[in-house]
């Protein structure tokens, strides 16, 4: 299981950036009121504008709070593995896998090193690599969700669940959406080709993927998180 590095409220080291098949996954309590040595109250400027147009949308201050901090998080680490000032760092989106219209998977310009960026209530998730990278991290759902998803599943993973008594589905079903939503996030196509696609499995381990590294993430009580690199 990959290793989780842990972002708080000091300057994050983090050395040059991953090369061959090494990755760095970090993982953000989003609460914080200071991330990686900066108020997450006065870091707008830190972010481009069309981060800061999305923060200033949401109605709530803990939600608009929660997605600040995801994003300066995610810019003093690739400000730290490229040598760059948070601020300075320019993201673009990829081609779509799906249609080559220009909103894929989120992109250094230039390159450098490939990253993923998942949130979930207080939590956020980041990984980092050379090559196509994919993170997720999923709150444990409540048995309504499973109940309205179990259906929309690859067969064998609807299998799995039904299987289970429907008390005991909450975990497996959060560990399966974030292994399948990693696996979406490195390859940009999302949920365009609905849920059955990749089998990813609902048991302690994840399915093996050809020419891919899935493995879980060590999370939080009530929370599942998963990893996909392209090998």
């Amino acid at each position: 299981m990959t290793y989780v590095n842990r972002l708080g409220e000091d300057v994050p080291r983090t050395g040059g950036p991953p090369q061959g098949g090494a990755v760095a996954a970090w993982s953000l309590d989003t609460t914080l009121d200071v991330v990686g040595g900066h108020r997450v109250a006065e870091a707008l400027p830190l972010l481009d504008a069309e981060e800061r147009d999305r923060a200033q949308r949401f109605v709530r201050p803990g939600d608009r709070h929660r997605y600040v901090a995801s994003h300066l998080g995610l810019r003093l680490l690739l400000g730290g593995y490229l040598g760059l000032a948070p601020e300075k760092v320019a993201l673009v989106r990829e081609a779509c896998p799906c249609c080559a219209a220009p909103h894929g998977r989120p992109a250094v310009a230039g390159g450098g090193v490939q990253f993923s960026l998942s949130h979930s209530d207080d939590m956020a998730y980041l990984a980092f690599a050379e090559t196509a990278v994919g993170v997720d991290v999923e709150r444990v759902p409540g048995d309504d969700v499973v109940a309205d998803v179990i259906d929309l599943l690859h067969p064998s993973e609807t299998a799995e669940l039904a299987a289970l008594p429907a008390s005991a589905r909450r975990m497996p079903m959060a560990r399966m959406w974030a292994r399948k939503e990693a696996c979406l996030k490195a390859t940009g196509t999302g949920l365009a080709d609905g849920l059955a696609e990749p089998y990813v499995g609902t048991g302690p381990d994840p399915a093996r993927l050809a020419g891919w590294y899935l493995t879980d993430l060590p999370a939080p009580p009530a929370y599942a998180a998963a990893l996909a690199l392209r090998t």
